[in-house]
């Protein structure tokens, strides 16, 4: 039987979906990459705005107090900013990135549906335009949308992510003596709320099992 005291502090910290989301923005504002879209999460912050609207049409035709109103509708206001935040930092990560996140099965499955349609479209109307108004134009060997010239031994001209970019982040929980190289001469120990600077490549894996979090 769990308790209060069995709870895991960093879960206990962020019991409410508007905390969640607030990690989701931060850790997506942060991270070079594109990250795993949280339809859950997402899914239940719209039913939560869809219920404070309407908790605040019932207070409004029942002359509510005004003060009551005005705290609902900052909790309105502030779960909406967070929400539109989140999703428009992911549009432009794909934007930016839309011909690297297409290319790679991994990148393109952290996408939502939605997110999937829009990284299509955007590549292809892209592509389109760069052929009708530049590359026609060029020379043979030279008219490629993402390398170069034919001698080019990958794609060149695309766009991508800086993992060795450097973050700031805190641990959840304690992880213990952390590689963050691959022939172990970095080691760092890592310690629960401890804030840290390092390179996002080395800890991603962490990020992604939610063991810590960027700032």
């Amino acid at each position: 039987m769990s308790s209060w005291e069995d709870e895991d502090p960093s879960s206990a910290a962020a019991t409410t979906d508007v905390e969640l989301l607030k990690r989701a923005w931060r850790n997506e504002k942060a991270a070079p990459e594109i990250l795993h879209f949280d339809a859950p999460l997402v899914s239940r912050a719209r039913e939560q705005i869809q219920l404070l609207e309407e908790t605040l049409e019932d207070f409004t035709d029942n002359g509510v107090d005004d003060l009551v109103v005005s705290l609902y509708q900052m909790d309105l206001d502030r779960t909406l900013f967070l929400l539109r935040s989140y999703l428009r930092l992911r549009l432009q990560k794909i934007e930016k990135y839309m011909a690297y996140i297409c290319k790679s099965d991994d990148l393109f499955s952290r996408l939502s549906q939605q997110e999937q349609r829009f990284a299509k479209s955007c590549k292809e109307i892209m592509e389109k335009h760069l052929e009708q108004s530049v590359l026609s134009k060029l020379p043979y060997g030279y008219d490629s949308v993402t390398r170069q010239s034919l001698s080019s031994t990958e794609d060149d001209m695309v766009p991508e992510p800086e993992l060795d970019t450097f973050v700031f982040c805190k641990t959840k929980s304690d992880v213990g003596a952390f590689q963050l190289d691959d022939i172990g001469e970095e080691v760092v120990d890592l310690v629960a709320d401890d804030l840290y600077v390092l390179r996002y490549k080395s800890i991603k894996g962490l990020v992604e099992a939610g063991r810590i979090d960027l700032i």
